[in-house]
C-alpha cells in the first residue's frame, strides 16, 4: 500500500530516464503497465527474471506501435488509467498515433508525461544527444572535475535520473494533484537540459554572488578544499571528508592531531592546495578502515568510499534497510519512506510480453479476440 496505490500508468517501453521514472511511480505503489514492442518479446523463464533493474515492480505487455490494432490496444489501455509516459523524440508518439491529442481524447482526465532531453521544442529538440550533452549545455558539467583537468563525466546521474526521470515523476505526481482539482488532464514535458539546469539553482546563485569560481577545482564543493575532499588510504582505497562547519573541522583537526597554525584560517583559499597536500599525506598514513575506527560515528563529517558490492554491507544501510533483495538480486530499496503508506518492490523485472494475456484479459477481451490480436501480430 504504497502513496500511489490505485494510480494505473501506462509506460511506453524506453531507456534511461523513462523507465527510471516508472520504476520510482512503480515502488510508491502504481500500478504500472509497460508497453513493450512486439519485436523485443523473446521469451523468457518468469523464474529468472531480467537484470534491468529500472523495470523492477511492473507488468509487461508486448505490442506492435506500427499496427493500427496495436496504436488501438495502447488507447484501451489509456481510457482506464491515470497517467501515460513516453520517451520518443518530438512528434514520434503523434506519427504513431499515441500523442496528446489522441490519448486525451480517449481520456480527458489523463497526465501525458513526455521525457526527452532537449525538450519538445527549441533548437535542439530535434537532435539525438544523451545525458552527458544535456548537462552539459545546462552548465552541469563545466563545474566537475579537478583544478587542470577536463571536466568529469558524473556517470549518468545528473541527466537522466537526477533531472530527467526524478523531474518527470515529480512532474506526473504534481499534475495527478491538479487533476484532482480540476478534473482536467494535461501534458508534462520533462527535459533533461531543464531539469539538470534546475539542480544548478544553488550554484548559479554563487556565482552571481562572486562566491563561486569558473575555474574548476577551486571552489569549496568541487574539491578546491582540502575539508571538503576525497583522500587515498594506505592500502589504496578512499575515504570522503565534508567537515564545513568550523565546529566540525575543529573535531577533525582535533583527532587528526592538525595542531600547526596553518590549519586556523580554514576558509583561506591561498592555502587550500598546500593544505590538500599536507592532509593527503596524513591520510596516507592508515589504511580505511583504520580510519573507519577512529572516525566512524564523529562530527567529522566522514564516510568510507565504499563500492557496489561494499555498500550493501555497511552497519548504517543494513540498519536502515538501504538495500534490499529481490529474486536474488541485492539492490537500492524504495525511497524514500512513508510513515504510513510505505513503498516497496513488488515484483523483479518482466521479460518483455510477460503479461501481455494476463493485461488483455484485464480489459475484458476474450480469449478469441486475445487470439485473433496475436495471429495478427499486433500483439506478442
Amino acid at each position: 500500500m504504497g502513496p500511489l496505490e490505485g494510480i494505473r500508468v501506462i509506460e511506453i517501453a524506453g531507456i534511461g530516464p523513462g523507465p527510471f521514472c516508472a520504476m520510482m511511480l512503480a515502488d510508491m505503489g502504481a500500478n504500472v503497465v509497460r508497453v513493450d514492442r512486439a519485436s523485443a518479446v523473446r521469451g523468457g523463464d518468469p523464474e529468472r527474471p531480467p537484470l534491468d533493474l529500472l523495470n523492477r515492480g511492473r507488468r509487461s505487455i508486448g505490442v506492435d506501435l506500427k499496427s493500427s490494432e496495436g496504436v488501438e490496444t495502447v488507447l484501451a489501455l489509456v481510457e482506464d488509467a491515470d497517467a501515460l509516459l513516453e520517451g520518443f523524440r518530438p512528434g514520434v508518439a503523434e506519427r504513431l498515433g499515441i500523442g496528446p491529442s489522441d490519448c486525451l481524447d480517449r481520456n480527458p482526465r489523463l497526465v501525458y508525461g513526455r521525457m526527452t532531453g532537449w525538450g519538445q521544442d527549441g533548437p535542439y529538440a530535434s537532435v539525438a544527444g544523451h545525458d552527458l550533452n544535456y548537462i552539459a549545455l545546462a552548465g552541469a558539467l563545466h563545474g566537475i572535475g579537478r583544478q587542470g583537468d577536463a571536466p568529469v563525466p558524473p556517470l549518468n546521474l545528473v541527466g537522466d535520473f537526477g533531472g530527467g526521470g526524478m523531474y518527470l515523476a515529480y512532474g506526473m505526481v504534481c499534475a495527478l494533484l491538479e487533476t484532482r482539482t480540476s478534473g482536467k488532464g494535461q501534458v508534462v514535458d520533462a527535459a533533461m537540459v531543464d531539469g539538470a539546469a534546475s539542480l544548478m539553482t544553488a550554484f548559479f546563485g554563487m556565482a552571481f554572488s562572486g562566491f563561486w569560481s569558473e575555474e574548476r577545482g577551486t571552489n569549496m564543493l568541487d574539491t578546491g578544499a582540502h575539508f571538503y575532499n576525497v583522500y587515498e588510504t594506505a592500502d589504496g582505497k578512499y575515504i570522503s571528508l565534508g567537515p564545513i562547519e568550523p565546529q566540525f573541522y575543529a573535531e577533525l583537526r582535533e583527532r587528526l592531531g592538525l595542531q600547526g597554525d596553518e590549519w586556523d584560517n580554514q576558509m583561506e583559499r591561498m592555502r587550500w592546495p598546500d593544505l590538500k597536500k599536507g592532509l593527503a599525506a596524513v591520510i596516507r598514513q592508515r589504511t580505511r578502515d583504520q580510519w573507519c575506527d577512529l572516525l566512524e560515528g564523529t562530527d567529522t563529517c566522514f564516510a568510507p568510499v565504499l563500492s557496489l558490492v561494499e555498500a550493501p554491507e555497511h552497519a548504517h544501510n543494513r540498519a536502515r534497510g538501504t538495500f534490499t533483495e529481490v529474486a536474488g538480486v541485492v539492490q537500492p530499496a524504495a525511497a524514500p519512506r512513508f510513515s504510513r503508506t510505505p513503498g516497496t518492490i513488488r515484483r523483479p523485472p518482466p521479460h518483455a510480453g510477460q503479461h501481455t494475456d494476463e493485461i488483455l484479459s484485464e480489459m475484458n477481451l476474450d480469449p478469441e479476440a486475445i487470439a485473433a490480436l496475436r495471429e495478427s501480430g499486433a500483439v506478442a
